[in-house]
């Protein structure tokens, strides 16, 4: 969480240093017409180019970043805040830009008396000659951007609609470059600001210009079929295996995947270690909308399919040998691949170990566990050598910090991995730093796209 709360940070201190550099708020004579309609919309313009041109390249997925922002479930909550970032920045560059002049038609504001303006040439003429048209076309795609922006953080919003009407807002991101090129102060083309400036442009024209081809995560994908599927009707879980075709490099237990049902790719953590020699694939989806809740019904065994991945950071590697782990709810599926991973390592030493000396407990609270499901995932832990504590909420209460801390008295030599519910593990996080313990130990997968 640091990680994409410094560059969030980091970014809008970068643009406004290189911006207070080349330009002021406050103008030698001020007046609320040159601060409002001057330095207020140049400022949140360029803040707005470089937040929506880092959210248009974090959209391309791009895998080398993963390590520095901890995986790509943090890159897209980083996503998420550029966009809001952007949309507060355009709503107050458009106040500037718009509202300065209704309230100089209204009477409420003097416009200042124009002065002999210096005669241009070459590149600056022309763009000057452009002012109106780009005026026009940033307004109306400021209009359709916000309503996108709106919808995308509104849950309810089908995911389904959600994933075609946000690909639009790559090509409002073009119609947004010729408005800034054209817009922006041509003394800052000179600056350092202009530079930074044109690289956000360029940068995001070509993640923009990905997106819209559809080449994102390309030379990632593999084809497959369905090779099963199993339903636990009463948990609302779907277990689907894939059977992939050659191309899939592997994956670390706790990663996760785009896969697509001949739809739009949605994202699923895979539930499953890699056994090259199999080539299969295990997911365990929730019925947690409308696109999910239909996969039991429309999904069938030998249907195509496209994973893309993988993706994130959420794969257990830490200085403590000594874990605990916390899979609420659905969230138990990437420690299903870890078990997997842990009992086909033990099955291969050339001594085995006896349960718990992997010196990892697993906690998982659920509401609703299927015998069969209990089944299988007490003998996974056993075959893996980890303590499981299988906490039905109805049977057996609700799970916190103080009831893990009994359970593990060497809890302070642990690092926790929590996955599931954003406020639970918010809580978890909350709760076990006050007893001391580091944050930094705490590992949550922040599996939310939007």
């Amino acid at each position: 969480m640091r990680a994409i709360q410094y560059t969030l940070v980091g970014i809008l201190l970068l643009v406004t240093a290189l911006w207070s550099l080349a330009d002021s708020l406050f103008p030698q004579t001020f007046t609320w017409f040159a601060f409002l309609h001057g330095g207020l919309v140049q400022y949140t313009g360029v803040l707005v180019i470089a937040a929506m041109s880092a959210a248009m390249v974090l959209a391309t997925r791009p895998v080398w970043l993963e390590k520095w922002l901890g995986g790509l479930d943090k890159m897209y909550r980083l996503h998420k805040w550029l966009g809001i970032t952007a949309l507060t920045g355009a709503v107050v560059h458009w106040i500037g830009a718009r509202g300065v002049k209704w309230l100089v038609e209204w009477g409420w504001m003097a416009r200042p008396e124009r002065g002999n303006r210096p005669e241009l040439s070459g590149l600056e003429a022309w763009l000057t000659t452009q002012r109106k048209l780009a005026e026009t076309i940033g307004e109306w795609a400021f209009y359709i951007i916000a309503i996108l922006l709106v919808l995308a953080l509104i849950k309810k919003f089908p995911y389904h609609w959600f994933a075609k009407t946000h690909k639009w807002l790559a090509a409002l991101f073009l119609a947004f470059v010729f408005h800034s090129i054209v817009l922006v102060k041509f003394a800052y083309w000179t600056e350092p600001i202009g530079i930074v400036v044109a690289l956000c442009l360029l940068a995001g024209t070509v993640s923009a210009v990905l997106v819209l081809l559809g080449k994102v995560g390309k030379q990632r994908k593999v084809t497959g079929k369905i090779a099963a599927l199993k339903h636990y009707p009463d948990a609302a879980t779907l277990e689907v295996t894939i059977a992939l075709e050659p191309g899939w490099q592997g994956h670390a237990a706790g990663q996760f995947a785009f896969v697509s049902f001949g739809g739009k790719p949605h994202p699923f953590t895979i539930a499953s270690a890699w056994n090259k020699d199999k080539s299969h694939l295990v997911f365990l989806i929730k019925a947690l909308g409308d696109y999910t809740g239909d996969l039991p019904k429309t999904l069938q065994i030998g249907q195509a399919a496209i994973v893309e991945g993988p993706y994130g950071r959420f794969t257990f590697e830490s200085d403590r040998t000594r874990q605990i782990w916390i899979g609420a709810g659905i969230g138990i599926t990437p420690f299903l691949a870890r078990l997997e991973a842990l009992a086909k390592e033990r099955g291969t030493a050339s001594a085995g170990q006896a349960a718990g000396e992997t010196g990892i407990d697993l906690f998982h609270p659920v509401a609703e566990c299927p015998p069969e499901m209990e089944q299988k995932l007490r003998a996974l832990a056993e075959e893996a050598g980890v303590r499981l504590h299988l906490i039905i909420s109805p049977r057996d209460g609700f799970l916190n910090g103080e009831r893990i801390r009994s359970l593990v008295p060497d809890w302070k030599n642990a690092s926790l991995w929590f996955c599931g519910p954003a406020a639970f593990g918010q809580t978890l996080r909350v709760d076990f730093a006050a007893e001391g313990a580091s944050t930094r130990n705490f590992h949550q997968e922040l599996f939310a796209m939007r």
